[in-house]
């Protein structure tokens, strides 16, 4: 059986396109279409459900040395009100899942966990706990909703106090108030833009909904659905796990070495990893220089020979070209290759480019 977020309501009402996701009913897209979403996070602000998202809490003494085991990143110096974002990998490196670290206290993290992998994620980290700490998850009493964009801070600014709001990225601050609504908020997001991410309990979700687009509208603020967060994060080369990450892929091969500390003490895949040595493949960016767009699982050649898959492929409104996500062969993966993407069976022209395909300036 489907389940529904405490915006299910909103979406419905707003004209929202329903559709299952990660076991969620959630919006795809609205009456005002995927593109007209995806530029309104980049040039005002959008506002999206991720309220499917999971949310745990680990809390204990050892609650810090459970976390650095379980996941690559190290998470030793973070300071009380800093994000981290971290995969977390089985014992062969292979990424169970990626995952946003919030540090409340020395004794107490904030862990937010894919969706699909929730319950998979919970049972993982619970039985590999050790010593004085706890896992609670708290997903189904919580509701997360991305306010992103550059329009994002005057339109929060309007509702809540400037100056208890988070101004570093990744980074948070608890209790916000915002109109009698007490919240998390955190300088995240999955957009590649300026935004926030306000976690607050599923009986004030629709106010809080209602509200931000109500006072957002004069700034172009546009509620927006799946299909435009895919385009942005692809658009911004962040992986999406099944994807461009799994449990067959480590997080070196799929581009993510700036989140495996191979010199913390240990964690969860660490031998393996190291073991593995230099990876035979890695995350390419792919510009479509021929006709067509790729999609996910579409082989990507090199003079007639197979090096590799697309992960995640679409038509960048903003760029105004296909690009995709990939795969290959590291020894074929200089920016500047000339590649052949093969799509239901005809081969189109591709190269490789630097990620991340848009950057905001």
């Amino acid at each position: 059986m489907e389940l529904k977020t405490p915006l299910y309501d909103c979406h419905v009402n707003a004209g929202g396109k329903i559709v299952e996701f990660a076991g969620y009913l959630l919006p795809v897209q609205y009456k005002t279409g995927v593109i007209a979403e995806h530029m309104a996070v980049r040039k005002s602000a959008g506002l999206f459900d991720v309220s499917h998202m999971g949310e745990v809490i680990i809390k204990g003494k050892d609650a810090l040395s459970n976390i650095q085991m379980l996941i690559t990143n190290d998470c030793s110096r973070m300071i009380d009100g800093q994000v981290r974002y971290s995969p977390m990998c089985n014992e062969k490196g292979g990424v169970i899942d990626d995952l946003l670290v919030y540090k409340i206290s020395g004794e107490q993290y904030f862990i937010v966990v894919n969706a699909s992998n929730r319950r998979k994620d919970v049972q993982w980290m619970k039985s590999h706990l050790k010593g004085d700490a706890e896992l609670i998850d708290i997903s189904d009493e919580m509701a997360l909703i991305a306010l992103q964009g550059p329009m994002s801070t005057v339109i929060l600014g309007k509702v809540a106090d400037a100056s208890k709001l988070p101004v570093k990225y990744y980074t948070f601050r608890t209790n916000v108030d915002i109109a009698g609504i007490d919240c998390m908020v955190s300088k995240t997001g999955y957009t590649g833009e300026e935004g926030y991410e306000i976690c607050c309990r599923n009986e004030d979700a629709a106010r809080l909904w209602e509200l931000l687009l109500d006072v957002g509208r004069s700034d172009g603020l546009i509620p927006c659905g799946l299909g435009a967060r895919d385009t942005l994060r692809l658009e911004a080369a962040m992986p999406l796990y099944g994807h461009e990450m799994d449990e067959n892929v480590t997080p070196i091969e799929a581009g993510l070495e700036f989140a495996v500390k191979l010199n913390k003490d240990d964690f969860i895949g660490k031998q393996a990893i190291m073991e593995k040595g230099r990876p035979a493949i890695t995350r390419v960016g792919l510009r479509i220089t021929g006709r067509g767009i790729a999609r996910e699982n579409c082989p990507v050649y090199h003079e007639n020979k197979e090096i590799g898959k697309t992960t995640s492929g679409t038509h960048s409104p903003y760029l105004g070209y296909p690009i995709a996500m990939a795969l290959v062969d590291v020894s074929k993966s200089e920016t500047g290759t000339k590649l052949e993407v093969d799509v239901r069976g005809r081969k189109i022209e591709a190269e490789i480019v630097a990620l991340p395909f848009y950057k905001r300036v």
